[in-house]
């Protein structure tokens, strides 16, 4: 394993090495626990708790490096910023030594460049600090309990609180929060250490050493890994950063991680952006060197030809889009935050917005996982939960209420027993906790577990479905189970009478209580049978010296004694009818995968609003060979129930068919049969999210484009999942939401920086270099577009709240609706980008020639204008012009700022102010922003005479105002087209 070598540790057995150097492992249990004054039996003492805690802290990891470095490097050497930072070393070279004389606008553009750089380096190392501190507060969030043994009783503690010497509970699906000792286990016990060790299989825990390494060791439990079958009891001896996880932790930097989705994005914007920048100065470069030089030598020279190309390179550059991405994903982490949801990425909103399908598991997710018994099957007789405990027990009652508290592997907290049944605490599985509930009703669970020894156990698994327990009092012995109905009801042969006497079962029986079953499960509930079968003592002394699995699970296979059945009702949480219907809505497809029987999960899925369409069940899966191939759902039945054990025989059509249906439940699934539905969702070019809680369900978890967890749910499943819901399910809706609310906003950004700030600045650098009239935009001038009064304007939409119907859309598809395409090209320059850009030159040019230069005088000159027109003078009117031209264009800019807030909706139905629900009243701000840079720039004297700018007629505000209300509407009506589906513009909607 990579690092070992540096966390070996030495196998001298000597004492003092077991002393000095923690060779926990190689001491036995007695004297394991004698050196950390622990009893098994009785844990730590309060004050031995509080004494170690001073010794040896906390049980947390070192808190993570500063991203501040990290964030600063990654801006000044990638990206735009790379870009930013050559052009200000190249004007500052045109400046000198080039420039002959020195321009003193160049250096002014140069400092601008370099100010505009660092403030955007340290605002783009602020938004990833931020960030990833708001990651990091949510993180604290996570549920992180254990169970402990302490003066005597279990207890739930937070695992920060743990110390050296505590004894733990683990149970099938906890993550180990500590290095421990194993001190007992039941014979399934396995650990997955695959995050340490590598490897693939689970590995069996021992109770003694088996190796002196000790990661090798299977008495050792290693921090952070899972426990994905039995349980254990054992002894924590490291904790923290003494783990041997904590140690390589320290040893390793921070992990680099794979490029998201929206990265990749805005990768392929920046190519898109750098091609055009390399195509246009090549082409100003080989006319200027072809024709210019030669021809009109003293029209450009070279500190003119490298500003000019900087400022075309500048101006494709949106500088505002990486403060805009980086704002976009602070505020998603903060929204995340408000509604509790861990993000372990903010990759996973980005794809969470692309989902189309969610398969979601049933028990804990959909359902409260607060499952209690209502119904009762005894001695062929059905009772409540309530009339089973007021009726006068008789020999069969006694009977259940002995299988349900002993083959049951939930457990009292004992400082709760003094509550009510209902409020006492009891760690374990939600179904154990109902049966266990349901036998502390019908006497004290205690007094059952102390007449009776526990000899062997085989844990409930997703694959058997049944929990076998062999226990011994002092004069019997018998083999307990209980599980699945449709499982275990074949074995039974016998059932007993109410006097506690045994007689067989007919087939007429057997019917009814298959009857009973499928009526309890079509109402939802979930349906447990108990049994029992009487062992002899040679059969059990063989069980215990072999510790054989298959030894119990052949007793199991027959002839067992039917005990009872209780039907467990498990509802659903208050929120999930209004979640369903809103994911509906948005066009996701909800897929229950449940590992419970076929009429409970079709009840529960009728009453979660997953099916809609009752009648129309198809239950036989060989009818989708029936179904048109073309339209599979055109026929009545568009709503599926199928099991499990269906799934293996289907063809690839019929999966192919399958997976076409609206409203699919699949029941009785394994983990394999789950992983197995999300890749074949995923093969159909579906953008999967699996939600789960339980161990069965990490493997589709990983699996999955979008794992999702309840914090509530198993420490394995968390650990698999990209995404926690630390409270409620309905959060999901707000995830997808700001998943698509994140593109969306960033596609405005692009749409507004590209018109002004790339096709409006592009223009004049052309009419310059090929037509021969001044520069009617200043390169300065430009900069100050692109970096000051567009970025504002850039930073606000990444404030901008979700349009109203934006879960009323169907999802994006990643390979299709990228962040640039070429309607969104096509919207910014050819519409947006032409309208300014025309009207920016109608008011440039008209001002020139009522200051009597008409363009006639300039066209195809290259400075040389005849007697007739000064160059001085021409030079002075074009300044003033490009002043006109800036201040065109950046008021212009407000009302395009106004159009592209929404895609889809009018100004009207989500307004920027008044409106709560939908203003953004950063917008205004930023405009006045704006105003003052164009103030700061064209009428303060000492810049003016640096930057060859000059202050603007009074109509010239005015004017664009008019333009821009113009642009204004032509988007308002842009937008009606596209939101009744017809004409052009609908269809080159961006």
């Amino acid at each position: 394993m990579a690092g070992q070598e540096h966390i070996h540790i030495d196998s001298d057995n000597s004492e003092e090495q077991k002393q000095t150097k923690g060779l926990w492992h190689l001491l036995s249990v007695s004297d394991l626990c004698q050196r950390l004054s622990t009893s098994p039996s009785r844990g730590l003492s309060h004050q031995q708790v509080q004494q170690r805690t001073a010794e040896h802290g906390r049980n947390r990891p070192s808190p993570p490096p500063s991203q501040w470095t990290r964030a600063v490097l990654g801006y000044l050497f990638g990206g735009f910023g790379g870009l930013l930072l050559a052009g200000c070393v190249l004007v500052f070279v045109s400046w000198k030594p080039l420039g002959e004389p020195p321009a003193t606008a160049n250096l002014a553009l140069a400092w601008v460049l370099l100010a505009v750089f660092f403030i955007q380096a340290a605002f783009n190392a602020w938004q990833d600090w931020s960030s990833a501190r708001v990651m990091a507060s949510i993180t604290t969030m996570l549920p992180d309990e254990c169970t402990v043994v302490r003066d005597g009783a279990r207890q739930s503690v937070a695992a920060s609180d743990l110390v050296p010497g505590d004894i733990l509970c683990i149970q099938q699906g906890n993550r180990l929060p500590a290095d421990v000792r194993f001190v007992d286990i039941s014979h399934d016990a396995k650990f997955d250490r695959s995050l340490l060790t590598g490897e693939s299989e689970p590995v069996s825990a021992t109770v003694e050493s088996t190796d002196d390494n000790y990661l090798e060791t299977r008495c050792i439990g290693l921090q952070s890994t899972h426990c994905v079958s039995g349980s254990a009891l054992a002894v924590c001896v490291a904790t923290g950063d003494r783990t041997v996880f904590g140690r390589i932790a320290g040893l390793t930097n921070r992990r680099s991680t794979a490029p998201t989705p929206m990265q990749r994005e805005i990768r392929r914007f920046v190519l898109i952006i750098v091609g055009f920048i390399t195509v246009v100065v090549l082409v100003m470069i080989i006319l200027w060197a072809a024709w210019l030089r030669k021809d009109h030598p003293d029209w450009i020279n070279v500190p003119s030809l490298i500003v000019d190309c900087v400022s075309v390179g500048i101006a494709f550059i949106p500088e505002g889009l990486p403060i805009a991405l980086t704002m976009s994903l602070t505020i998603v982490a903060n929204i995340m935050k408000k509604n509790k949801i861990l993000c372990k990425t903010l990759a996973t909103v980005e794809t969470l917005g692309a989902v189309s399908v969610i398969c979601s598991d049933k028990t804990g997710t959909l359902t409260k996982n607060e499952m209690f018994v209502t119904d009762c099957l005894v001695a062929g007789r059905e009772y409540t939960a309530h009339s089973i405990r007021t009726h006068h027990p008789d020999e069969s009652i006694n009977r259940l209420r002995l299988v349900s508290g002993l083959c049951n592997a939930a457990e009292f907290d004992v400082s709760t027993l003094h509550r009510p049944l209902h409020m006492a605490k009891i760690h374990g599985d939600p179904t154990d906790q109902a049966i266990l509930r349901l036998s502390q009703s019908l006497g004290a669970v205690s007094d059952l577990r102390s007449e009776w020894k526990k000899d062997y156990e085989i844990t409930f698994n997703s694959k058997n479905k049944f929990m076998v327990r062999v226990m011994s009092s002092a004069d019997s012995s018998l083999l307990l189970i209980k599980g699945a109905p449709d499982i275990l009801l074949p074995r039974c042969t016998m059932t007993y009478r109410k006097d506690g006497s045994v007689r067989a079962l007919s087939a007429h029986e057997l019917g009814e209580i298959e009857s009973i079953k499928d009526t309890w499960s079509s109402m939802g509930k979930r349906v447990i049978l108990m049994a029992q079968k009487a062992v002899s003592d040679d059969w059990l002394q063989s069980l215990v010296s072999s510790q054989d699995d298959k030894l119990v699970l052949r007793a199991a296979e027959e002839e067992l004694v039917l005990v009872g059945l209780v039907g467990i009702v498990d509802p659903p949480r208050d929120e999930i009818p209004e979640v369903i219907d809103i994911l509906r809505r948005a066009s996701i497809r909800i897929a229950m995968v449940t590992g419970d029987f076929k009429l409970t999960a079709q009840a529960i899925a009728i009453e979660c609003g997953i099916i809609r369409t009752h009648p129309a069940l198809i239950h036989d899966v060989s009818e989708l060979s029936q179904s048109s191939s073309d339209k599979p759902l055109a026929c009545e039945r568009n709503a599926i129930v199928v099991s499990g054990s269906d799934l293996g025989g289907l063809s690839p059509d019929q999966w192919g068919l399958l997976c076409q249906y609206r409203e699919i439940v699949f029941a009785r699934t394994t983990p394999e049969q789950k992983l197995r539905i999300v890749k074949e969702f995923q093969a159909r070019d579906n953008i999967v999210a699996m939600t789960g809680d339980g161990v069965n369900d990490a493997p589709s978890l990983k699996a999955a484009d979008v794992g999702v967890a309840l914090g509530s749910g198993s420490d394995i499943a968390i650990e698999a999942a990209d995404m926690v819901l630390l409270d409620s399910f309905a959060a999901i809706v707000e995830a997808v939401k700001y998943g698509r609310l994140v593109f969306d906003n960033l596609k405005k950004t692009v749409i507004y920086l590209l018109p002004a700030g790339s096709f409006s600045e592009l223009w004049p650098v052309v009419t310059n270099v090929a037509l021969g009239v001044p520069q009617i935009l200043s390169s300065f001038l430009m900069i100050i577009i692109c970096c000051l009064t567009d970025c504002a304007g850039a930073i606000t939409l990444a404030f901008e709240k979700p349009e109203s119907d934006l879960l009323l859309r169907p999802p994006r598809d990643p390979k299709k609706d990228r962040l640039v395409d070429i309607k969104l090209l096509g919207h910014a320059y050819m519409i947006v980008g032409l309208y300014e850009c025309l009207l920016s030159y109608v008011m440039a040019f008209w001002y020139m020639q009522r200051r009597g230069v008409p363009f006639s005088a300039m066209v195809l000159k290259f400075g040389d204008y005849g007697p007739d027109y000064s160059s001085e003078h021409v030079a002075a009117v074009a300044n003033e012009a490009s002043s006109i031209y800036f201040v065109t264009l950046v008021i212009m800019q407000f009302f395009n700022l106004l159009a592209i807030r929404t895609r889809r909706l009018s100004i009207f139905q989500q307004p920027p102010i008044l409106n709560r629900e939908t203003q953004n009243l950063l917008l205004f701000p930023a405009m006045l922003f704006a105003l003052c840079m164009v103030f700061i720039f064209c009428y303060i004297p000492g810049l003016q005479k640096s930057i060859d700018t000059t202050s603007i007629p009074a109509e010239h505000f005015f004017l664009p105002v008019a333009f821009g209300v113009g642009l204004l509407f032509f988007d308002e009506g842009r937008k009606y087209c596209v939101r009744h589906g017809h004409g052009f513009f609908a269809r080159i909607a961006w």
